[in-house]
């Protein structure tokens, strides 16, 4: 007989990664008010249902330092430029989920007290144990470094128990579906695969610090609503990352 999901999460704590690009919609570049909308709704909806909620949002919809470098700007000024981008997206977001109804706050790894607070691991803690929604932004406060890594970091500084990319894709392959028809999609991979075969699904350094504190990552298509309350229940959507046994 097939296992009957819960009604209840079966994850206490959860940091969600959104792409700053998954905020675009059609659009080009910025943020489209239904996109966010409806990111919104669902993040509310898994937080009603009981799960503790963190966020970590890309700012490749408005700019990405290592694009800016290839295009001849100093690296680590094109990284400062994209992590002030994340914290416009973390304010959006912000705004769409406190016009729902919902509690949220926006913590900052470079400081811009005027707009939000400083991440501090113990206050961001206790944010979530009030059942606020953390919106992490400014990545790392260091350049070099991804919102990917961010997310990891975060993730494990906060004792979160699973860590979702929320992506366009269904999961992770073998090759890229859109090029190649025959790709497998892994039900499961563990974190040494993901880096051996460089099946890009994040960067190595967050990968390897899920490997390396046991956090488990699930990779799922954003794009289908319900997705993310189907996993907090139980199902298995998308492709876990995490160890074999």
């Amino acid at each position: 007989m097939p296992v009957k999901p819960k009604s209840s999460p079966i994850y206490r704590r959860i940091l969600l990664k959104l792409s700053g690009e998954a905020l675009m919609g059609s659009a080009d570049y910025g943020i489209d008010p239904e996109v966010i909308g409806r990111m919104a709704d669902e993040i509310l909806e898994a937080r009603k249902l009981g799960s503790e909620i963190g966020v970590v949002i890309g700012g490749g919809n408005i700019f990405r330092g290592a694009g800016l470098a290839e295009a001849g700007m100093d690296r680590v000024t094109g990284d400062h430029m994209g992590m002030l981008a994340t914290v416009m997206n973390a304010l959006a977001m912000q705004d769409a989920l406190e016009k729902r109804g919902g509690f949220a706050r926006v913590m900052s790894a470079i400081q811009i007290h005027d707009v939000c607070e400083d991440f501090i691991r113990r206050r961001a803690i206790r944010h979530l144990e009030k059942g606020r929604i953390v919106l992490f932004a400014g990545g790392t406060g260091n350049p070099f470094f991804t919102t990917d890594s961010a997310a990891a970091l975060r993730a494990v500084e906060v004792g979160a128990n699973l860590l979702l990319k929320a992506t366009k894709v269904d999961g992770v392959y073998s090759a890229d579906p859109k090029k190649k028809k025959d790709a497998k999609r892994f039900e499961h991979v563990s974190y040494e695969e993901v880096i051996a075969r460089n099946l890009k699904v994040m960067d190595t350094a967050a990968i390897a610090l899920c490997r390396d504190h046991h956090l488990p990552l699930r990779i799922y298509d954003m794009t289908r609503p319900g997705n993310l309350m189907r996993i907090l229940k139980g199902e298995q959507i998308g492709t876990l990352v995490g160890d074999t046994h």
